[in-house]
């Protein structure tokens, strides 16, 4: 049979988006990038724990061992205040903060598609939750746990620089790189400052036209 009149010339519309996805965008975008995140976060969190175990179990009771002729001293501390030794005292108040960090970061991955975005916070998630481990398992208790520090630069007792481990590196890293992205104006859905509102605006002009 032929095809009915009026349908043969009838142009079919363009199938509709997801929500929150632009018609010319790969549905598949935000799972890998979430995938990046959450592999970024694993690698630096392994790490994190690796060295702190090794930290723990070679240079407990040791003096600090001198590297690359006195620019870095790898010796044991234990943090109870923020990054960097910052603010001691107050663990349970970062313990909660990290947590939160933590959710957050977690509850965003799915709107990612952004690989700068995927990695900045995957660095930051990795580090918040190295850091939140010592402080859930460590002595004196939970949410109290003495966080783990190692590397010191200039001094082996932090006189130059606060000590620090690979988490707040992690965390700093993941921060400067987040500010980068800002600064450049791009967006979590990899759009660079309200391109992505200006494409969809032009697609509705567009079918509006189509339309009449």
């Amino acid at each position: 049979m032929g095809e009915p009149a009026g349908r043969a010339g009838e142009s079919q519309s363009p199938p509709t988006p997801l929500p929150g996805i632009s018609a010319n965008e790969d549905p598949r975008t935000a799972p890998r990038r979430a995938r990046l995140l959450l592999l970024v976060a694993l690698a630096v969190l392994t790490l994190d724990i690796l060295s702190k175990l090794i930290v723990v179990a070679t240079l407990s009771d040791r003096e600090p061992l001198r590297l690359l002729g006195g620019l870095l001293y790898l010796t044991e501390a234990r943090n109870t205040g923020a990054a960097f030794s910052l603010a001691e005292g107050a663990t349970v108040a970062f313990s909660v903060v990290a947590a939160v960090v933590v959710v957050l970061i977690v509850r965003t991955a799915g709107r990612i598609r952004s690989t700068g975005w995927a990695i900045a916070l995957g660095f930051v998630l990795g580090g918040a939750a190295g850091n939140l481990t010592d402080r859930m398992l460590r002595e004196p208790g939970p949410l109290r746990g003495g966080v783990v520090d190692f590397l010191s630069v200039l001094d082996p007792y932090g006189q130059v620089w606060p000590i620090f481990n690979l988490a707040d590196s992690a965390v700093v890293c993941g921060g400067a790189l987040a500010v980068l992205l800002s600064v450049r104006r791009v967006d979590l859905d990899g759009s660079r400052g309200g391109t992505r509102g200006g494409t969809r605006r032009k697609g509705r002009q567009r079918g509006a036209s189509s339309r009449s």
